[in-house]
């Protein structure tokens, strides 16, 4: 059944948005990955919904929402969490974000915990890979374009998934694979510029929200190190190991969803 999905204009701009659950539940915020849309949350969202009010949203520069030209930062994709809220008068809510959407749990757990009632920050970190890592892969973006999105597209499998769960699961993956392939190149490019220059590994100690890590066992990109890392850092941070690589909500759907739920209940 496809996603029922609204655009939803802010100061910051318009945000393709979906509604799931109850008026006057909890709210709970789902934050996309880079390269993927909020379908890829479909299963929380209708697990969620019984008992929250789940919101979830593109991330700036993909699918639907707006893409301005970059680069972004953190600055402006934690931002647009907050212009979200204000638009639909959520005073507070509970977030949830997985990569990418992870570390803008981050930095609204560090820049704007009074908005938040839990804080789940799953396959992230602190610091996620290098600036000149993350430069790199914006140059070639803008440089080829569509094509690049469709090279990305066809190598991400074996950053999001095990092996074992690329061939047993093909269907997930290739839709996974249509979401990368259909962002506008200039917005992942800008997004890959936000990860460049993040870093929070000095800030995270300020994080008062209570805080569930999320990590994948098999996790190539946002390794279990690195959970440990911010779990060591973050007061009172709650750490969970799923059987999973990078994109754990979709390779370990009920682990996950188990792990959610009971944290954010």
């Amino acid at each position: 059944m496809p996603t029922s999905t609204t655009l939803l204009q802010t100061p910051a701009g318009a945000f393709r948005v979906a509604i799931d659950g109850p008026e006057g539940a909890p709210v709970l915020v789902l934050s996309n990955s880079l390269g993927t849309t909020l379908e890829m949350w479909d299963a929380q969202a209708a697990r969620l919904a019984r008992d929250h009010r789940v919101l979830r949203y593109d991330t700036r520069g993909h699918g639907g929402s707006v893409v301005p030209p970059g680069p972004y930062s953190f600055e402006q994709l934690g931002g647009d969490v907050l212009a979200l809220l204000d638009a639909l008068r959520i005073e507070r809510a509970s977030f949830c974000g997985i990569s990418m959407g992870g570390f803008t749990g981050l930095w609204l757990g560090v820049h704007a915990g009074n908005r938040l009632n839990h804080l789940v920050v799953a396959n992230s970190a602190a610091k996620i890979g290098t600036e000149d890592g993350w430069r790199t892969r914006a140059a070639l973006v803008r440089e080829k374009g569509v094509a690049a999105m469709a090279e990305l597209a066809a190598s991400s499998p074996g950053r999001w998934f095990t092996d074992g769960f690329v061939a047993a699961q093909p269907q997930v993956v290739q839709r996974a694979q249509s979401w990368i392939a259909g962002i506008v190149p200039e917005g992942y490019a800008a997004c890959c510029e936000a990860l460049a220059q993040a870093d929070l590994r000095a800030d995270i100690a300020r994080i008062a929200v209570p805080t569930l890590l999320i990590a994948g066992a098999a996790d190539p990109v946002t390794t279990v190190v690195d959970a440990q890392a911010m779990q060591a850092a973050i007061p009172g941070a709650q750490l969970v190991q799923l059987p999973a690589s990078h994109l754990s909500n979709l390779e370990a759907p009920a682990e996950f969803d188990a792990a959610l739920a009971a944290f954010v209940a």
